[in-house]
């Protein structure tokens, strides 16, 4: 796992994640539940899409938009074990420790609340 300082650097360099803003519909989302209900939307799907070992639809089970959870998936590279693997040195092939999960919900946590 990456420094978040570190990773938030290089994630700012990539064009490609450096796209994925929340919309007016996402931003009223966040302001209404809270940061802290959408982080427990967070914790579901870190626990349902990303930390068995071979997810299903890997590569594609995260969508693009519909809830700020998701575009922070992609903005932040915690969309895919593969994207988990290349951005956070976080190995595909074995299930998410606790300490895992915790990491990808303070990655999530930053971009969100840097979006407020």
């Amino acid at each position: 796992m990456r420094d978040l300082d570190e990773l938030f650097a290089g994630l700012a360099k990539s064009r490609f994640r450096s796209r994925f803003n929340l919309n007016a519909k996402d931003l009223q989302y966040l302001h209404t539940k809270g940061v802290e209900t959408i982080l427990s939307h967070a914790d579901d799907f870190i626990g349902k899409r990303l930390a068995p070992a071979q997810p299903l639809n890997d590569g594609q089970q995260t969508p693009y938009r519909g809830h700020p959870v998701f575009v922070a998936q992609h903005a932040t590279a915690c969309c895919c074990r593969g994207c988990l693997e290349k951005w956070h040195r976080i190995a595909q092939g074995k299930a998410l420790d606790a300490e895992q999960r915790a990491y990808i919900r303070r990655v999530l946590e930053r971009w969100l609340r840097d979006r407020l």
